[in-house]
């Protein structure tokens, strides 16, 4: 009966423990999500398209800057799509986060000749922002690879990159036509 009784609360608390863990998943949202899923008022997206960002094989992802109104209050994002076989990733970088990304890809950028002259086995630098985009590179053999990871959780959502430079230029544009929509 005692080993009943134990059996039985070792079960609740597995299901109730399972439960929480749950919620925890459930509450984790973006700046975007939480922005777009206001209720009781009307929210409209407006869409400005960039400049493409060209990886390898002929690969290039849409970007376009997305302004979001809901009510009185506007929010402007930079948005990376890569197409999918079954779906798409889509970064949605907020404006203030937009410019941490620039600072840091400036970083980035500055650390990439001594890692490569350090001559590792395999190196990842990277920065990520607090909706989990990351932007970085890693060296493997004597080379450098630049990449985005559009979303935090998922598969098939990492972009890789032919040079720095066209990055750079995306992030910059963005950066300019959020600028040019807030005055």
């Amino acid at each position: 009966m005692k080993n009943y009784y134990t059996l039985i609360s070792i079960l609740f608390s597995s299901i109730i423990f399972a439960q929480e863990a749950k919620k925890d998943l459930e509450t984790v949202k973006t700046k975007m999500d939480v922005f777009a899923s206001k209720t009781g008022v009307i929210t409209k997206f407006i869409d400005y398209n960039l400049q493409q960002i060209k990886g390898p094989y002929g690969t290039v992802s849409d970007t376009r800057v997305r302004k979001l109104i809901s009510g009185a209050t506007s929010h402007y994002f930079f948005q990376i799509i890569k197409e999918g076989k079954y779906s798409n990733s889509t970064a949605s970088i907020e404006y203030t986060d937009l410019l941490e990304v620039i600072k840091a890809l400036n970083s980035l950028k500055g650390d990439l000749e001594k890692d490569l002259q350090s001559a590792p086995d395999y190196l990842e630098n990277k920065f990520t922002t607090a909706d989990g985009f990351q932007v970085g590179y890693y060296v493997s053999k004597g080379k450098a690879v630049w990449y985005l990871k559009l979303e935090k959780y998922g598969a098939d959502n990492t972009l890789f990159v032919n040079d720095v430079e066209s990055l750079e230029s995306s992030f910059d544009s963005a950066k300019f036509k959020i600028e040019e929509l807030k005055k």
